[in-house]
């Protein structure tokens, strides 16, 4: 992957919630879209194998028609079904060797380093193509996550080129902050969806990030 495909993981990242209507979901995310979210993560944790592949099939169209990645949360066989752009991987999931085995030299593969800094580093020198650190904040879909501290994220911004995304907690309130901080991009899953306005509030979120 080029710097220049390596700038696309910028802005508001948003996290698909755990929905089982496909209908809901991409009208959701639809609204995430038009708001300005520059990546889309698909994640569902609690449907079926037909439902997933419904629902990224139905992700990809829709990411296509604005032209934003979509990157799919540890699924190779899922990810490269509906010809998505990447996969994210967590520290229990497979490794960045095999993923890029999988998929190829083209996609985008970024890893979860929660709040270590040498995770980072050697997911980087293995061929990751973004990191993610967090939680920065209390988080309501992982209440229990290893907490980041704002100094981790300005030391990989100091020692890294590769894009930094934040997750974990992030609203409104605090994003800012992460992004003084070095992050290129915030993660989003609650404070997006389950805003009262997906579309204004991923607008918020946008302009937030620029």
């Amino acid at each position: 992957m080029n710097l220049k495909q390596c700038d696309r993981i910028s802005g508001l990242y948003a996290i698909t919630p755990d929905e089982q209507d496909t209908i809901q979901l991409v009208g959701k995310v639809r609204l995430a879209l038009l708001g300005g979210a520059q990546v889309l993560q698909y994640r569902n944790k609690v449907a079926d194998s037909t439902v997933r592949l419904e629902q990224a099939r139905a992700l990809r169209e829709l990411t296509r028609e604005f032209d934003i990645p979509l990157i799919i949360n540890d699924d190779f066989p899922l990810a490269l079904s509906v010809a998505a752009d990447g996969v994210h991987l967590g520290g229990a999931d497979s490794s960045v060797a095999d993923a890029r085995a999988v998929l190829g030299s083209g996609k985008f593969i970024g890893v979860s380093c929660y709040n270590q800094i040498a995770l980072a580093h050697e997911a980087v020198s293995l061929g990751a193509d973004y990191v993610a650190f967090g939680s920065f904040f209390n988080s309501i879909v992982k209440p229990d996550a290893v907490t980041a501290t704002f100094e981790l994220l300005r030391q990989a911004r100091h020692e890294m080129a590769v894009p930094l995304v934040a997750i974990g907690g992030i609203t409104l309130q605090n994003g800012g902050q992460l992004c003084k901080a070095g992050a290129n991009s915030l993660a989003v899953i609650s404070a997006l969806f389950d805003a009262k306005d997906i579309q204004r509030t991923a607008r918020q979120f946008a302009t937030l990030i620029t």
